[in-house]
């Protein structure tokens, strides 16, 4: 497996300051912001435009991709009984096309870590889909948890499957599905 330079983070309820701290603890360059909706209802900084401005003044350049690689998809197909369904969500053309973007940035050795608003990685869409869909293609995605500090997609993965994986005794791939009903 070649070295990756993919991390993700959650800003949780951190301050844009400990954010900036721990992406550059990590050498980060770019941040790309992968929520649905780009806003926080609790916190002003870590809307899009103050979010990228704060960045910027941090010389960490933002990237905006919740429009195609975002855990709430306006794509009524990829729903299973009101969750998200992140193996439907996995063939869809445009998180296809923004995954690629991602193996690009790894293959040129830009160390860009992917935002999303949960803290656990291992209760977001950043580890359950994104995190899956780069390590089938030889890219160990690392999870930051604080400065310095980061959990392998390996050690996330088996976390949510309470060790099993995701392939079964029979060789099939386990389907993961966002924890929320959204009907």
């Amino acid at each position: 497996m070649k070295e990756s330079t993919v991390f993700s983070i959650g800003h949780g309820n951190k301050t844009v300051d400990v954010l900036i701290d721990e992406l550059r603890s990590f050498g980060i360059s770019y941040l790309a912001d992968v929520r649905s909706k780009p806003y926080s209802k609790w916190n002003a900084d870590f809307n899009r435009g103050t979010l990228e401005h704060l960045l910027s003044a941090a010389g960490i350049r933002y990237v905006y991709m919740g429009d195609v690689i975002g855990g709430l998809p306006s794509d009524s197909t990829c729903y299973t009984r009101g969750h998200v369904d992140y193996g439907k969500m996995a063939r869809q053309p445009a998180f296809i096309a923004g995954l690629e973007r991602i193996v690009t940035a790894n293959d040129k050795g830009l160390r860009l870590c992917l935002m999303c608003s949960e803290s656990d990685p291992a209760m977001c869409h950043r580890s359950k889909l994104i995190g899956v869909e780069l390590l089938k293609r030889g890219i160990m995605m690392r999870h930051i948890v604080a400065a310095g500090k980061a959990k392998t997609q390996y050690d996330v993965i088996y976390n949510i499957t309470k060790g099993e994986g995701l392939i079964n005794l029979f060789g099939e791939e386990t389907t993961l599905m966002s924890r929320k009903d959204y009907t």
